[in-house]
């Protein structure tokens, strides 16, 4: 095939699925991969892309999402590994199933991806992988350390496979933004609200933005053109690092 081919994960909603747009949008046949199924056929249906159901929380799943995308477009050369966690309370510290369930899906289930996939993006020659992380790869919060550590992990991860697959064409990056608006974000207003003891019109303002230059929640179609670029062709020089998307975040 002369199409190159993405593999987005989590491709069903927010991030995910305005990753899977804009990779269609530039030229690339998408195959999104989620675990619920309706929404990745309707997803699906409106980018018109390909779609595979698939839980990328277990190996099986992780083996299912990339085998199922190179039957389906026969060949892998971008992969996003965006899926995340949906909702967490933060009035919970550190819980062990949280935990466990967590670093399967942001951490393991990345890694596992890139073991998969890796033989097809070597043979592609010009093979880009971009994980999902976030301005908490680079710092951290209380009450969040499943998901630090997990988001950490992942700039170890694209370093390691950066240095093993220059050789061949592999890049490896991070992308790492603030908060966007998600349903995820949507889902965590009413928990900080809760937690904080104000109203929920406040929370945008005096959590999500707190440590923000920029004082504007990013969209999911501005963390798409990020990834845009670093699944490009362009991009062959780009590797082992993290891209923040993170309104200033991290620069202070």
């Amino acid at each position: 095939m002369n199409e190159r081919v993405a593999l987005v994960t989590g491709g069903a909603s927010g991030i995910g699925k305005a990753c899977a747009a804009r990779l269609g949008a530039d030229g690339l046949v998408v195959v999104i991969a989620d675990r619920d199924a309706a929404a990745a056929a309707a997803a699906a249906r409106e980018l018109g892309c390909l779609h595979v159901v698939a839980d990328v929380s277990t190996r099986d799943g992780c083996s299912a999402a990339v085998t199922s995308a190179l039957e389906l477009a026969g060949g892998l050369d971008v992969l996003v590994a965006n899926a995340g966690y949906q909702h967490i309370d933060p009035l919970a510290s550190f819980p062990e199933d949280t935990w466990d369930d967590m670093l399967a899906l942001m951490l393991t289930g990345p890694f596992l991806l890139t073991k998969y996939a890796w033989e097809a993006l070597g043979r592609s020659g010009n093979g880009r992988i971009v994980y999902m992380g976030s301005a908490h790869s680079l710092t951290a919060s209380p009450f969040k350390g499943a998901y630090v550590a997990a988001k950490h992990g992942l700039v170890g991860l694209a370093k390691v496979a950066a240095l093993e697959g220059g050789g061949a064409g592999i890049t490896a990056n991070v992308v790492a933004p603030a908060y966007v608006r998600t349903p995820l974000v949507a889902a965590q207003v009413a928990d900080q609200a809760r937690t904080r003891g104000i109203a929920e019109t406040e929370v945008e303002a005096k959590v999500f933005l707190e440590n923000a230059a920029v004082k504007r929640l990013l969209e999911p179609s501005d963390v798409a053109a990020l990834v845009g670029y670093l699944a490009s062709e362009a991009a062959w020089g780009v590797t082992g690092s993290v891209h923040s998307i993170d309104l200033g975040w991290t620069a202070r």
